[in-house]
């Protein structure tokens, strides 16, 4: 038999018909199972978190059916209390699928601590901004005699002398003894 006479034939036509119901009633199968296994168009709501401790969120989480899944915490923010959460994402009020896992961010127990310096010999004009890019706070200046006028002489934090590389918290107060400008 010749291909246009296969082409042309009952034969043909029936097994043409027979693969197009087939593939109709796969992708009709295909996208009802899709629809069961995905829960197509059933979504839960993500709670805010924003504040709360670990166990709380963990317990809203559950009831929502999500998953929660802790990210490194860095930054120290005082204004939430100590491993509360300050960050969430997906934000509170988005509609997600269930068992999606909403990433937290939490609230460490306090700052990091810092290297303190090495700012002896320098003068009070480089030693205040270089304690304020590293976070400190410079607290109460004193002065004693020293032919250097506002030369940093020593540190100090709650009236413990400080050498460079010990470690305080950020935000720390560091008292600065300076020179006056007088002869010893």
């Amino acid at each position: 038999m010749s291909l246009i006479k296969f082409l042309t034939s009952k034969t043909f036509f029936k097994q043409l018909a027979l693969a197009l119901v087939a593939v109709v009633v796969l992708c009709f199968v295909m996208l009802k199972w899709l629809n069961v296994t995905t829960n197509h168009g059933e979504f839960e709501t993500v709670p805010d978190l924003k504040g709360k401790s670990i166990s709380v969120a963990e317990l809203e989480l559950n009831e929502n059916r999500l998953v929660m899944q802790i990210q490194d915490s860095a930054n120290f923010n005082p204004d939430y209390p100590k491993f509360s959460v300050i960050e969430q994402e997906p934000l509170a009020g988005t509609q997600v699928k269930e068992n999606r896992k909403i990433y937290l961010t939490l609230n460490p127990s306090g700052y990091r601590k810092i290297e303190v310096p090495d700012l002896k010999e320098r003068t009070y004009r480089q030693a205040k901004p270089t304690l304020e890019a590293l976070g400190f706070k410079v607290g109460k200046l004193s002065y004693e005699d020293n032919i250097a006028e506002d030369l940093v002489l020593r540190m100090s934090h709650k009236g413990n002398t400080l050498q460079a590389g010990d470690k305080l918290p950020k935000t720390s107060v560091i008292d600065l003894v300076l020179g006056n400008g007088n002869r010893p």
